[in-house]
């Protein structure tokens, strides 16, 4: 469906509405990073809280630890989905800034 501005223009509409497709694609192509960088970076807390331990347990091996660091992954992604620290939204908000800086120059 098309749409025509006030003027009448059908061109220049179509021209918005790319321009619109374009920055929404653009904003969904940042959350996601954002939001993977999160996780990654939330991974890696958790990682390096693990080998803050004070003492191995009864149970611990190898194998454990292969499951624990499923674990941290799955919580990370978790996380990072649900915003828990907010770092993806940051993230978002300083590349959506930039990007609009750039177009306007």
């Amino acid at each position: 469906m098309s749409t025509i501005n006030s003027t009448g223009n059908l061109l220049a509409a179509s021209a918005a509405n790319t321009a619109k497709s374009a920055t929404n694609a653009a904003k969904t192509e940042a959350e996601a990073m954002a939001a993977d960088f999160e996780a990654i970076f939330v991974r890696q807390m958790l990682s390096t809280m693990r080998t803050a331990s004070l003492g191995d347990g009864l149970f611990d091996g190898q194998g454990t630890e292969q499951f624990r660091d499923m674990q941290d992954s799955m919580l990370a992604k978790n996380m990072a989905d649900k915003g828990v620290f907010g770092i993806a939204e940051l993230l978002t908000r300083h590349v959506n800034n930039n990007e609009t800086e750039k177009n306007n120059v």
